[in-house]
């Protein structure tokens, strides 16, 4: 090792050992990504409660306290902030580690027996005891044998896996796995986790990504334990009627699918899926018979497990329908994407009692139930974070008429079309982020007017506005408190401050604007100048014109480019 290199690890070697006992074991957890692996905060903090690495006290969560623990670690520099901070209210959504202090996080722990990586081959000449087993596996050829003989499987407490899945990656043995993470990983089927109510230890199960997957089995309803169910960009359209029995569970979290699924979800892609699952089945020639039918499987449950279900009950993308006796999850705090349009009055009664939720996702919301959506909301009093999507042509046109709105609201997003601002939107004087996407909002004048006035708004994104006259102006000493804005019009528009509004921006993320009047601005991301302009030429000159505003500016903002040509 390069001998700089060596004295920069022993110093470093030093923070580690100057690490009070609770930030140690964090730290070593980190071992368990990938190199350059971001690391969601979130995903992190729910993984150390889950493993007991923090306890709740009298006025603070074991995930308050988690989260405390991220952001020492990140104050003693021990892992970096992300880019992905630029959304969060706290400060940083991810995470990721230096390459000399992972070493140090990998070293260490190996030295602990805390967790072992397997990449590829699993030889070893003993068996391996370790409390954390990850694997990463690029191939679809695993041996389960190999795998028995390296791990002493009865000994693990968290399974992560990256790359490839494979069935035998969950033993019997495992009576007491706690984290089982398997988010991205390829090759997940319906049938690899039917078994998986016997891991009744469970606290935290994470399948998000996995796209094949189109059900969750009626044995969830055994982990009784489990705190933490992602279930995100799944084929996942309904929740099992079992999942009313985990009484511990507070993070669940559906819905959200992809792109690929949306295709699906229209009678002409259906119909083309159905000519390639008969290719598949006759006419295509694979030499692996085992892939060949996981693609058949695939092909299956895709269709009819998912689009045609999706088609019959005309399904968006984003929620799941959640089966009635909801309520009696009671300690849940964090509840989305629920599809609210099916049964409406059943989840809506059933939502309503969840009076612990401080965050809250649906889609769904039409006239008929919008009514009783805002007498739901009344009496969520813990509420903080709101997420609204529409269903149809009209969008959210006329679903947000109501008297009054509880204050306590910190994080709102309504997508899809407003024409105008629901008239409580003034009252949220304690709003720190809030996203309108899709509104289409006629009187983009008064509507900028009425949101500058919000004493608290740090965070503020606008997508797909309607403008009368092209251009967006922000008035002298309009928003007091914004330091995040970002402006996504698919068009180009033109963005004015007047001096003395925003004067506390520091993060500006758009396709034009004048810069002279941002006194705190520190970074101008540019999106997307590649379809806002007809050729290089009109971009370049824009470009130029524009760090020539940067120039003027006494902060010197350092400008990112993206979407360029």
């Amino acid at each position: 090792m390069n001998p700089e290199l060596w004295d920069i690890r022993i110093v470093l070697n030093i923070s580690y050992n100057g690490l009070p006992y609770y930030l140690k074991s964090c730290f070593l957890y980190l071992s368990i990504f990938p190199e350059d692996y971001e690391i969601s905060r979130k995903r992190l903090v729910r993984r150390w409660t889950a493993e007991g690495y923090s306890r709740g006290l009298w006025d603070k969560s074991a995930e308050d306290i988690a989260d405390s623990y991220f952001f020492e670690l990140l104050d003693r520099s021990m892992m970096l902030p992300t880019q992905k901070a630029d959304y969060s209210s706290k400060g940083a959504d991810s995470c990721k580690v230096h390459d000399i202090m992972r070493e140090i996080a990998i070293s260490n722990s190996k030295e602990e027996n805390l967790v072992l990586r397997l990449d590829g081959s699993y030889r070893s000449h003993s068996q391996v005891t370790v409390r954390h087993l990850v694997i990463t596996n690029d191939s679809r050829e695993a041996d389960e044998g190999e795998l028995e003989s390296t791990v002493d499987m009865s000994r693990v407490r968290s399974l992560t896996v990256f790359g490839y899945w494979r069935p035998f990656f969950i033993s019997d043995k495992m009576k007491f796995l706690r984290v089982l993470d398997s988010e991205g990983a390829d090759g997940v089927y319906d049938h690899h986790i039917k078994q998986i109510g016997k891991l009744i230890h469970l606290k935290y199960l994470s399948l998000r990504g996995c796209e094949k997957i189109a059900f969750l089995p009626d044995s969830l309803g055994n982990l009784r334990q489990l705190e933490t169910l992602d279930i995100r960009q799944t084929g996942i359209i309904r929740l099992p009627k079992t999942i009313i029995n985990l009484r511990k569970l507070n993070y669940l979290r559906a819905g959200e699918r992809n792109s690929a699924y949306a295709l699906t979800s229209n009678k002409l892609c259906s119909l083309t899926l159905v000519w390639s699952l008969f290719r598949a089945i006759l006419v295509d020639k694979v030499s692996n018979v085992d892939e060949n039918m996981n693609t058949v499987y695939a092909a299956c449950t895709t269709f009819w497990c998912i689009a045609l279900p999706s088609i019959a009950m005309d399904l968006n993308s984003l929620g799941v329908v959640a089966p009635r006796g909801l309520r009696r999850l009671s300690a849940l705090h964090t509840l989305g994407v629920v599809h609210i349009a099916h049964d409406s009055s059943s989840v809506l009664r059933d939502i309503k009692k969840l009076t612990q939720l401080r965050k809250l996702r649906v889609t769904g919301i039409d006239e008929e139930n919008s009514q009783k959506f805002f007498s739901t909301l009344s009496a969520l009093i813990n509420l903080e974070s709101l997420s609204v999507s529409s269903e149809g042509a009209l969008g959210l046109e006329g679903c947000l008429d109501a008297d009054d709105m509880f204050s306590d609201l910190r994080s709102l997003k309504l997508y899809g079309s407003l024409v105008e601002l629901p008239n409580w939107i003034q009252q949220l004087r304690n709003l720190v982020k809030l996203k309108l996407d899709g509104t289409l909002l006629k009187d983009c004048k008064d509507a900028i007017q009425v949101l500058g006035k919000l004493p608290n708004l740090a965070i503020l994104y606008l997508a797909s506005l309607w403008f009368e006259d092209g251009e967006l102006h922000f008035l002298e000493e309009s928003f007091p408190t914004l330091m995040v804005l970002d402006l996504d019009f698919g068009a180009r528009k033109d963005v004015t401050f007047d001096k003395g509004a925003v004067q506390k921006l520091e993060l500006l993320l758009l396709s034009s604007c004048g810069l002279k009047f941002l006194p705190s601005i520190k970074e101008v991301r540019l999106k997307g100048l590649d379809y806002r302009f007809n050729d290089k030429e009109d971009a370049d000159r824009w470009k130029e014109d524009f760090l020539a505003q940067l120039s003027q500016n006494p902060k010197k903002p350092f400008l990112n480019v993206r979407g360029t040509f």
